[in-house]
């Protein structure tokens, strides 16, 4: 087997030592070829080559959720083929590898390497599902690109606690689960609509759900984790299905209470409820609206601001090794 192995050198959770003894052991089972990144999109750039060639048979991502991110947006540049293009292997290196985790990949990065060889001497591999973000036709932002998330996409509250988290690592903080909780606070207290939502999701064949002040779309469950505690603000997504969608329609201090009370305390089979609480299961395709241009985010990266996207869910769309 002909493997690319991306590395991200300023992954959180790795040290240069640490990627050395990786990189030893997966070329140990395999003819591996080493790319460590070397500016924002170059493991974009590395998915695409990858996806050209003729003779790479798996990439490695070994990195956080972006590094992921835009693997698999190399790989699939072309649209998904999930039995002609490489497969994709992860070694978690970040701060909270949702993408990983969500696959019953072990956190450690060591751990995680003797779990994907183990698998690849076995065969054992899945094909997901995956989310696709693109602008909507007829709206100011029909030129943006298309898009694929593997985990989870936000537009509104959510997206503005990553661009806020963003903001502070460019100025030297680490990505701490601690940095994220403060973000979030400032994100509330400087929310400008969280009594009367902007957004409204539109669905084919539905009636619209409007006046969203939060929307988290997911593609898997669960969303994230704080800690070791992982939160499932919708359960019912997967990697088999479409996509999950939690709305909120109000975001003031007895609600976020009571929402953020419930998002600590949910569990695979419960998630947070209430009057002002939406949940959509296994959508297709639906698009996002807004009055007014609100941050977007996918999987973890802040992608500026957007008033319109549209949300696909392809299924069977990407080959994982796990």
């Amino acid at each position: 087997m002909r493997a690319l192995l991306v590395v991200n050198p300023a992954a959180t959770t790795t040290s240069a030592r640490t990627r050395d003894v990786l990189i030893h052991a997966l070329a140990s089972e395999m003819k591996l070829e080493a790319v460590t990144t070397e500016y924002r999109g170059h493991a974009r750039d590395l998915g695409r080559q990858a996806a050209e060639s003729k003779d790479i048979d798996l990439v490695v991502a070994l990195g956080g959720d972006g590094t992921v991110n835009e693997v698999v947006n190399g790989l699939l540049h072309a649209g998904p083929q999930p039995d002609s293009l490489p497969g994709l292997a992860v070694v978690p290196g970040g701060s909270t590898n949702v993408f990983a985790r969500a696959l019953g990949l072990p956190n450690d990065p060591v751990e995680a390497t003797g779990a994907l060889l183990d698998a690849l001497r076995t065969g054992s591999e899945r094909t997901v599902g995956l989310g696709l973000t693109a602008g909507t036709p007829g709206t100011e932002d029909e030129a943006v690109p298309p898009r694929w998330f593997t985990f989870s996409a936000g537009l509104g509250f959510d997206a503005g606690v990553v661009g806020r988290v963003e903001q502070q690592r460019e100025r030297g903080k680490r990505s701490t689960h601690a940095l994220y909780v403060r973000q979030v606070v400032r994100q509330f207290l400087g929310e400008a609509d969280r009594r009367h939502g902007t957004i409204t999701l539109d669905r084919p064949g539905e009636d619209p759900v409007e006046d969203l002040v939060v929307s988290i779309v997911s593609n898997t469950s669960p969303w994230s984790f704080l800690g070791n505690k992982p939160l499932y603000p919708t359960p019912d997504a997967s990697f088999d299905t479409g996509l999950d969608v939690l709305g909120l329609k109000k975001l003031s201090t007895p609600a976020v209470t009571r929402y953020g009370t419930q998002l600590l305390m949910s569990t695979p089979e419960r998630g947070p409820r209430g009057k002002n609480a939406v949940t959509l299961h296994d959508l297709s395709s639906f698009t996002l609206h807004s009055k007014v241009p609100l941050p977007l985010q996918m999987d973890g990266d802040h992608l500026g601001l957007r008033t319109s996207v549209t949300f696909t869910g392809v299924r069977r769309a990407l080959r994982v090794i796990v």
